[in-house]
């Protein structure tokens, strides 16, 4: 018995129109002191809202369990990208009612206002969806879901409380990895803004004999199946097959700067998972490393179907690290790992022309043995800086030292391309197109 008065008491709320009913009343008590001809107009009126008060209490505690709240979620979120959450709330009242729903969701998101308003019918559904964008791998802990009805009356609302604890995981971008993933089973990646890439002479690698359509290369028009047919036959060609791309991920210092909520490290993250993914619908073989003061995961190119997630399961756990990239452990890991000549895309950051320079020793060693291709990014806010115009001798000097900073990232380029190592100076937005870009150049160019 304790136990209901407890729930009734904890669970019961006055709502602003009984506030101002009751506001209303003291008012009108006060005034009938002075005002005598008021006689017991102010009972009646309290009379009259106590007696509103019992009906709508009756009518919220009559139907036991009168509504049901649940949260409909994904099994995981994806990092960077705008994920689709609902609350399901089903009506078991009589009556039509008007709902308060709070959906407790996790500290992470520093947001208090998923909360919402909505009436539902007698015996009927409704359906509330709302997007959260996590920023930050990691573990996400959702708490519970409140709701607060109202019946028609509208002066007290009862409180339901639903244990929807649960824990989501934030994985990188798989979102991004699908959308890629349709466009380039479908071979619609220019839509997305993958350029396509005329090729210089032709792949070596035969795929079949097909008949000849205007437009065909004749130089590939073989005259044996033509003969045997009686029209013209030409042979088909396709990429190379099978050939290895490593992703290297730095996991240092230099990663952990932030663009619009992202680090650097979490979108060099999403960046090599879309570019694996990319590669092995190419049907080539996909590896994974990541480096910061020593060697951290090591996954050797493979092309099997659960590849993919391994990858995906292994660049969920990767945090920054607080120190200088070992670069003589990078090279020695890529010498052990990596058998055969491979496209080695390295996903790091400069931030001056002596930062590359000692790294450049390590770099000319790789570039020796592999096709290596060094991704780092543009600072956009010194750039927005440089573009700015100045409005005092401080902020000549701002301007100054901010295009000194820009014209270091392109002196790094000409100094990789100087080496033959190939390089990719984008935005942190423009990563992940970049990438893909480069590897389907490269891989038409037939330069793996």
């Amino acid at each position: 018995m304790k136990n209901l008065i407890s729930q009734f008491y904890t669970n019961l709320f006055l709502t602003r129109r009984l506030t101002a009913a009751l506001i209303g009343c003291s008012i009108l008590f006060v005034v009938s002191f002075f005002m005598e001809w008021l006689g017991i107009l102010p009972y009646l009126f309290f009379g009259a809202l106590m007696v509103l008060m019992l009906l709508d209490i009756l009518l919220l505690y009559r139907t036991r369990n009168g509504v049901f709240a649940r949260r409909q979620a994904p099994d995981r979120l994806s990092n960077g990208d705008e994920n689709e959450l609902a609350v399901y709330i089903e009506n078991f009242y009589p009556f039509t009612i008007q709902a308060g729903i709070i959906d407790e969701i996790p500290h992470q998101f520093q947001k208090r206002d998923i909360w919402f308003k909505t009436s539902v019918q007698p015996r009927r559904n409704k359906t509330l969806t709302y997007i959260l964008k996590p920023l930050k791998r990691g573990e996400y802990d959702f708490g519970l879901i409140r709701v607060f009805v109202h019946s028609p009356i509208g002066l007290l609302s009862q409180r339901y409380n639903f244990k929807e604890e649960e824990v989501l995981p934030v994985y990188p971008s798989f979102l991004q990895m699908r959308q890629y993933e349709l466009m380039a089973i479908s071979n619609r990646l220019n839509e997305l803004g993958i350029k396509k890439i005329r090729r210089l002479g032709n792949s070596m690698e035969f795929e079949q004999i097909k008949t000849y359509v205007p437009g065909d290369d004749y130089r590939d028009i073989n005259w044996k199946a033509s003969a045997r047919q009686g029209s013209l036959m030409t042979n088909s060609y396709t990429d190379e097959k099978s050939q290895q791309v490593y992703c290297i991920v730095d996991k240092s210092r230099a990663m952990k700067m932030p663009f619009e909520g992202l680090s650097l490290l979490d979108y060099a993250i999403n960046a090599s998972l879309v570019l694996s993914n990319v590669a092995l619908l190419k049907e080539d073989k996909a590896g994974l490393i990541t480096i910061g003061e020593r060697t951290g995961a090591v996954i050797p190119a493979e092309r099997k179907p659960a590849h993919i997630n391994k990858i995906l399961q292994v660049l969920y756990k990767e945090k920054t690290r607080y120190l200088e990239t070992n670069m003589e452990m990078l090279y020695s890991t890529v010498r052990r790992v990596i058998k055969q000549r491979s496209l080695v895309v390295f996903f790091t950051n400069y931030e001056s022309l002596s930062a590359l320079q000692r790294h450049l020793p390590f770099l000319k060693r790789i570039a020796s043995f592999h096709l290596l291709l060094v991704v780092f990014f543009e600072n956009t806010e010194l750039k927005k800086v440089s573009q700015e115009p100045a409005a005092d001798v401080e902020g000549i000097y701002i301007k100054t030292i901010a295009e000194k900073f820009a014209y270091d990232k392109k002196l790094i380029v000409k100094e990789l391309a100087k080496h033959g190592i190939q390089s990719i100076l984008t935005t942190p937005q423009n990563l992940t197109v970049n990438a893909v870009n480069r590897y389907l150049e490269l891989k038409a160019r037939q330069k793996i």
